[in-house]
Order: C-alpha cells, then structure tokens, then sequence
C-alpha cells in the first residue's frame, strides 16, 4: 500500500462521517417540504370576512346577486314552514349597506329565488310567487296540487324553473308558468342549481347532477346534508349546509370544508355569489344576519 493510498483509506470514515449531518439536514428539510405541500392540498381555499349586517334581518333563508348592484333576500320571520304571511324579500347593497326590509310583504315562508328577465320567482311553501322587479309587487302566484314544501328554486338559460320541494322529495319543472314532476325519489331534497344542460342536486349528504336526460350521477358525498349551491367554475362548487358550514366541492369529489360555525350556532342558508368579485353572501337564518366573504 502507497502513502497516497493508505491516506485515502484513512480519511474515508472521516468523509462519510461529516456528509450524514448533512444528508440528515437534507432528509429533515424534504420531509418538511412534503409536509407543507400537504397541508396546501388539504387546505387548497378559505374564505376572509368581509362584512356582516346587524342582527335586524328577519331570519334570512336565502341571498341572490343580480349583478346589477342589488342582492335580494328572502325573509322568513318566523318559523320555517308556517303559513303567516309575515315573509317577503328584502333588498341590500352588495357592501351591506341600504338595507330595506320591506321591498316585498306578504308572502309565507320564503326560501330560494331565481330571476329570469324582468321576474323574480320565489318558493314559498306551497307556491311560487312570481315578482314583478320594475314595479315591485307580486305579479302572480303559481300553485298545484302537490306543492307541500317548496324550498329551492333555479332558472336555466331558457327561463324553466325547477323547484324542490322538501316535503315530498320531489323536483318540479316550470314552463310557462305551468308545473310538472321532473324528478322523483330524493330523501333530504333541498339545493337546486341549473348549470348548462344540467341540474345540480343536494339531497341529504348525496351531492349529484342530472343531466337533460335526467340521467343521475354522483359528484360527492358531503358531510352534512347539502343547502345551498353555487357553481365556481371547472366543475367546482360551493355547497352550504344549514346547521353553519360551507363546503369547497371539486369536481373530481375531494370536499373541502371553509366554514364551520355550527358550534356558535350560526346558520349557514342558500348562500348568493358574485363570481366576479368572488364574494360569498351567507344568509346565518336564525342568527339574523347577512355575511359576505371573499374566496381565496
């Protein structure tokens, strides 16, 4: 063995021994990396309070933009389902401010909204109220026989309005002012939203589309039965549930949670969107409040 390599030989231990710290360091260092890119999978969104009524909103079940600087919300004042007469819609400015609580009087219970040219339609238990926007007054009501519970409400792009009503599981179609059964059999049936050819579903936990051949197929299964709906683009939704949380659903089926304020006891209703401004307007119901958030 030469000099040359018989120090080679001795200092080899030595080498390996200083590079672990550092491959020990290296190690650490990827597994805080993978640690953080999963978190941010896991927390892809979230929502920052922008804003919140005063407690005067007489129980609040749902909130819709018109995109025309006016939100409209339904007021229930009293219990869900009671046939008082002491609801109607009230209006309020995109930044919380005008509220008017008196814009329309006179109805029962009112729950989801849709507007299609210059009408306002409304579930309202066993009926829909159909609103004339220029004027302000209730230009007619649609009823029939078989409207127990009637609480969403969506108009697609050719002005058919589709209703579920809660109580008999069914979702009925609107053309022409004129009601039929569409779909049948849901149990937990609440939140409509027609998107496209299709029709978006919450019934209980089940989250689904039907498609214009009323083939059903399943986008999520949610961990608390589904509300309110609104579309965020690339098959995403946002999804409230009304004992206070608000879901982030992907299209591929992963739910994400945004909102969880069911231990304060803050409702979380059909919410309204801007798509534009991203903001998020939560109607709390029995908290007596509108909330708006933005989406990040």
């Amino acid at each position: 063995m030469n000099v040359l390599h018989e120090r080679l030989v001795l200092q080899a231990p030595i080498m390996y021994l200083a590079a672990e710290p550092q491959l020990l360091v290296m190690k650490k260092t990827l597994l805080l990396c993978l640690c953080g890119f999963a978190l941010k999978a896991q927390a892809q969104h979230s929502l920052e309070k922008l804003w919140e009524t005063k407690p005067v909103v007489a129980v609040p079940e749902s909130v819709l933009d018109d995109g025309k600087g006016t939100l409209y919300i339904t007021l229930i004042d009293g219990a869900p389902w009671d046939m008082d007469g002491k609801g109607g819609v009230a209006k309020l400015r995109p930044d919380g401010s005008g509220y008017d609580s008196a814009f329309i009087t006179g109805l029962h219970s009112p729950k989801g909204m849709g507007i299609y040219g210059n009408r306002l339609y409304v579930a309202d238990v066993q009926d829909v109220a159909v609103i004339d926007l220029k004027k302000g007054v209730i230009e007619k009501k649609i009823a029939w026989d078989g409207a127990k519970g009637l609480n969403d409400l969506t108009i697609d792009a050719n002005g058919v309005v589709y209703v579920s009503d809660s109580h008999t599981g069914i979702v009925w179609r609107i053309v022409n002012d004129k009601p039929t059964s569409y779909l049948e059999g849901f149990k937990g049936l609440n939140g409509l939203k027609a998107v496209a050819q299709d029709l978006i579903i919450a019934a209980g936990k089940s989250f689904v589309k039907a498609d214009k051949e009323k083939k059903i197929s399943n986008i999520a299964e949610l961990p608390q039965g589904g509300d309110g709906i609104e579309p965020v683009g690339k098959g995403d939704y946002l999804v409230t549930s009304w004992s206070g949380y608000i879901f982030y659903v992907h299209a591929n089926g992963k739910v994400e949670t945004l909102l969880n304020t069911s231990a304060e006891k803050i409702n979380a209703a059909d919410i309204g969107y801007d798509p534009k401004k991203k903001i998020v307007y939560v109607p709390t119901f029995n908290a007596k409040t509108v909330a708006a958030y933005r989406l990040k």
